[in-house]
């Protein structure tokens, strides 16, 4: 797919979970998070839909507005540490009813990508007896760092103690950035040798830990749920930002029919400037209309409750025929055709 500017930043891939961790802190400090959204063609009624995508730029650019606004030390160690397995999701669950300690790392590892998260996670060779446990992220969050590492390494410190015990710590930590003033927060949460300004950014563990075996291990639950955990990863896609925009419009909005003067009017552009956004991004609004108006027809017409008429008019259509013919050309089969194998 093309990218405007060659810049992958602007894809909108990234699940809203960590953003939706600020908002929530922010609500419970009493802080009004409307400004951290303003401009972005973002609301908190979207961010709170697990079906929302959003791009890394836009991520970075919520953070960057909201740590000024919250009136604590240390945001992403509060964030991290407050995580437990429920707010991993299905890949918490696949983690957790692995085999061991190791498998769990190994099955968060390929699939970290379904959580949303800011930096990229790799395991790596210390020496003989210690693995690393090494973090990245793109340049342009450089400023955003020791939020970044303190959001995420804290959450996997968290995860951790609940696959593997209490008793989990990391050898030591390495930071890239200058302690903070608040750094013994750091070694009260970890428990361990915190070292700053350092090479990289890391995790430092016993290799002995990947050897534990789990009493939850189940392999059909585990197998379930890393099926599940792979059907999300492959629905990651690499829309744009204004696709992105745009599907988050039509999404509660199908009934309705919206057409795309009412969205780019809610999107403070004009129609001709809306159709040449869409079109750098490789799309048209006709063409995310039907693919959204797909999608949910298709979660529809497994209630066998629905008649095909009540599943058009949901979807903006008056006329079940016209309903009929449109389905047919977005798929190829017929709303009845599609149904039968389910009832």
């Amino acid at each position: 797919m093309h990218r405007r500017s060659g810049d992958r930043l602007a894809i909108a891939d990234v699940p809203t979970n960590m953003l939706c961790g600020l908002l929530l802190m922010g609500r419970e400090l009493g802080v009004n998070s409307e400004s951290w959204l303003a401009g972005l063609r973002l609301s908190v009624t979207q961010l709170d839909d697990p079906r929302t995508r959003i791009s890394y730029r836009q991520a970075i650019e919520v953070i960057r507005r909201a740590l000024p606004t919250l009136p604590i030390d240390g945001v992403g160690l509060a964030m991290g540490s407050s995580q437990n397995g429920g707010n991993f999701g299905l890949l918490g669950l696949a983690m957790k009813t692995a085999r061991t300690f190791g498998d769990a790392v190994r099955i968060g590892l390929d699939y970290q990508r379904n959580l949303g998260p800011l930096m990229t996670l790799s395991l790596h060779e210390h020496d003989a007896q210690t693995l690393a446990l090494v973090a990245t992220a793109p340049e342009e969050s450089h400023d955003l760092l020791p939020f970044l590492c303190e959001e995420l390494f804290s959450s996997v410190l968290m995860l951790g103690r609940e696959l593997a015990g209490e008793r989990f710590s990391p050898l030591w930590v390495e930071l890239g950035y200058p302690a903070p003033g608040y750094a013994a927060q750091y070694a009260t949460l970890f428990r361990c040798e915190v070292r700053f300004e350092q090479a990289r950014h890391a995790v430092l563990l016993d290799r002995r830990w990947m050897d534990l075996p789990f009493a939850s291990y189940n392999p059909v639950t585990s197998q379930q749920a890393l099926a599940l955990c792979h059907g999300q990863l492959a629905s990651l896609s690499m829309r744009g930002e204004t696709t992105a925009a745009v599907e988050r419009l039509l999404r509660p909005q199908l009934r309705d029919n919206p057409q795309m003067s009412d969205v780019a009017l809610a999107l403070h552009l004009s129609e001709r400037t809306l159709r040449r956004q869409l079109a750098e991004e490789e799309t048209s609004f006709s063409e995310v209309h039907d693919r959204i108006r797909t999608e949910r027809a298709l979660e529809l017409l497994q209630d066998p409750e629905l008649g095909i008429a009540a599943i058009g008019n949901q979807l903006g259509f008056n006329d079940a025929r016209e309903f009929r013919r449109a389905f047919k050309r977005w798929t190829g089969q017929t709303p009845s055709q599609t149904r039968r194998p389910l009832a």
